[in-house]
């Protein structure tokens, strides 16, 4: 391959691995609280949905991230609720919540552009110019969420290793009955945890919408929540191995998508499901060796 075609390659794999490491972050907040968060595929939709409406409907890139983040952030207090103060099953608790804001965010989308999947575009952010960094520029020419999303990734590991909250958040997930006695709040905590893990996938939904893509989709989000449950068990719930993980994944997506502008005689079905073959296989070879926090899907009530 040519220079121009590694560089490409390597800038789309960032853009492409944002989203779910933006979603992958806040799903480590919530199991690492012993909560396990099926509701990331739906919150994520809702986050890329209503993020572009009320950006359309504004004309503000920054009110639509602002209103994609509080719906991510309702989205996260909801399951939180389900799931911590009812104690429901967190499966059917996580699933409720993705059908509930697939359904919301698809009905308020047909209402408002008539039916039709095929919704106006909208100007993105823009991506910054680099000139004077020659033939690399490509690389560094990223929208500010991709930045903030890899920024994330050691403050996150530092709040959760180094700080008295993260301390309380792994203590709450493997041990609830000791963080309880120690004076720990274990509801306060998942409630906390799973509001920021909201937040993360509404603001990851919103980038697709609101940066990459500069418009939306009922298929926008394409099982990236999904695949980001599936990069937290890779990365064993480490916020820098989640990372790879994301990255792994952008870099095969990215090079599917190039194999695809060459036309490489390869059924293209076979090409686009290769991303989704990559997190499987990853999947299988390290999750056998994964430490789950051992109070993940374990429901706590004091009385107990």
């Amino acid at each position: 391959m040519d220079q121009t075609l590694i560089v490409g390659l390597v800038a789309a794999t960032f853009r492409i691995a944002t989203p779910i490491l933006l979603a992958g972050l806040g799903e480590v907040f919530a199991e690492r609280a012993g909560v396990l968060n099926l509701g990331i595929e739906g919150t994520m939709l809702l986050g890329a949905l209503v993020g572009f409406m009320v950006a359309y409907l504004a004309n503000s890139l920054w009110l639509g991230l602002l209103a994609a983040v509080l719906a991510g952030l309702l989205a996260g207090l909801r399951m939180a609720w389900l799931a911590v103060s009812l104690g429901l099953n967190q499966h059917v608790s996580g699933l409720g919540v993705t059908l509930l804001a697939s359904g919301l965010a698809l009905f308020f989308f047909r209402v408002l552009f008539k039916g039709t999947s095929n919704a106006p575009k909208i100007t993105p952010f823009p991506q910054p110019s680099l000139p004077a960094l020659g033939p690399l520029a490509p690389i560094f020419e990223q929208y500010w969420m991709t930045y903030a999303a890899f920024l994330l990734v050691p403050i996150v590991a530092v709040v959760l290793q180094r700080t008295t909250f993260g301390l309380w958040v792994r203590a709450v997930g493997e041990n609830p009955e000791a963080a309880d006695s120690a004076g720990v709040s274990v509801a306060r905590v998942r409630y906390i945890t799973l509001a920021l893990s909201g937040v993360l996938m509404g603001a990851g939904g919103a980038f697709l919408s609101l940066a990459q893509l500069g418009t939306a989709t009922f298929g926008i989000v394409a099982g990236r929540g999904w695949v980001a449950i599936a990069l937290v068990i890779f990365g064993n719930w480490q916020p820098v191995k989640v990372m790879l993980g994301a990255l792994i994944f952008g870099g095969v997506e990215a090079l599917q998508l190039r194999l695809r502008a060459i036309g490489i005689p390869v059924p293209y079905q076979f090409l686009l499901s290769l991303p989704y073959l990559a997190t499987i296989v990853a999947l299988a070879l390290a999750g056998r060796n994964a430490a789950y926090p051992a109070a993940l899907l374990k429901p706590y009530k004091r009385e107990e």
